[in-house]
């Protein structure tokens, strides 16, 4: 019977110190891993130990200074303008001339669910089934398109190739230039800034740059940027790259160095595995690697904005046999038109996206 006095005891005294423990200890709130909706106002906040004389508190957010508090009053973060996805909160709490950091963590996501858009086909043209899309870009009534594959893989990989850089007609879909890639390398996404073509590659970690006119190559670049190199698009002042994930990149024009970058989220979460990307009125349009639809996206903040369903579009039971998934936007500015393909299809659309 005393045993067990002693043992209540014992148990009791130690419930005690831990609860006094966390009693003397400074906590931030929100709780880590918090989502919130960009928009929402964010309390800011630390607790403070019975007793504590705090001289100020300054609240940080992924390392930039965005608030202050002389006592235990909440400092409010405005989301409305940050970019979406896992942020860092720091607090630095100074006291009788010392300080402490405290971390949390939150989770930013879009404000609302994605518009839904719809679409009509205004044309459809001849598409060469030859090319297994990884970039395409309109141009003077035409299209470069780089098309991907291995004509020598690596082990457990497919022979798609090799993987080739093409000038095709619009009206006919005909090949007018063709510059074969290394059968050893997997081409990805391309852009075109000024008189250059810069090409993406998959897994070997490399990029190339073509004279525009000739396909003349004129610079082979490393590009460790991102876990691998899918789709590209450039708005006239900065590169975008994909990588597989939900990360936009921002690559400097003329350097191809990291400068940037965002994460795509919606209302739910993250959306992965961003593909084929073209820059259309301020704005990312954005294929879905597997997926029949096609993403509008914020540049700004990740954001995707709007969402158009394709499935019926060219739909798999009907498509050529050799065709593969949907991937492929581009767009003729000086006409607005949208044009459509996917792998190996053997047509390629031109589209208007509507509301519903």
């Amino acid at each position: 019977m005393n045993k067990r006095i002693t043992l209540f005891a014992l148990l009791a005294l130690l419930a005690y110190g831990c609860n006094n423990d966390k009693a003397d200890e400074f906590t931030i709130s929100p709780e880590a891993g918090s989502n919130y909706k960009s928009g929402d106002a964010i309390a800011l906040k630390v607790g403070y130990p019975a007793g504590a004389k705090v001289d100020s508190v300054v609240y940080l957010l992924d390392s930039v200074r965005i608030g202050v508090a002389k006592d235990s009053a909440a400092v409010n973060l405005k989301t409305d303008s940050i970019a979406l996805g896992a942020r860092v909160i720091t607090a630095k709490v100074y006291q009788a001339g010392k300080s402490q950091e405290l971390t949390t963590n939150i989770v930013l996501l879009a404000a609302k669910a994605p518009e839904e858009l719809t679409y009509t086909v205004e044309k459809v043209f001849p598409h060469d089934t030859t090319l297994y899309t990884e970039g395409l870009i309109y141009d003077n009534n035409g299209f470069y398109e780089s098309g991907g594959g291995y004509g020598i893989p690596p082990s457990g990989e497919p022979v798609d190739g090799p993987s080739k850089l093409v000038k095709t007609d619009l009206a006919t879909g005909k090949i007018l230039k063709k510059q074969m890639i290394d059968p050893k390398v997997f081409a990805e996404g391309i852009i075109v800034v000024g008189d250059k073509i810069m090409q993406l590659t998959w897994k070997e970690k490399i990029g190339y740059v073509y004279d525009k006119k000739s396909f003349k190559l004129l610079a082979t670049i490393n590009n460790n940027v991102g876990v691998e190199g899918w789709g590209m698009t450039y708005d006239g002042n900065k590169i975008y790259m994909d990588d597989s994930t939900n990360r936009i990149w921002f690559l400097n024009k003329d350097t191809y160095q990291q400068i940037g970058f965002v994460d795509v989220y919606d209302d739910k979460g993250a959306v992965n595995e961003i593909n084929e990307l073209e820059y259309i009125d301020g704005k990312i349009y954005a294929n879905v690697y597997h997926k029949d639809y096609i993403l509008v996206i914020d540049p700004k903040t990740g954001a995707v904005l709007q969402k158009i369903d394709l499935t019926n579009l060219y739909p798999e039971a009907s498509r050529n046999p050799e065709a593969d998934v949907l991937n492929g936007i581009a767009y003729d500015k000086a006409t607005k038109r949208i044009f459509i393909t996917g792998k190996k299809w053997n047509k390629l659309f031109q589209v208007k996206f509507i509301k519903k």
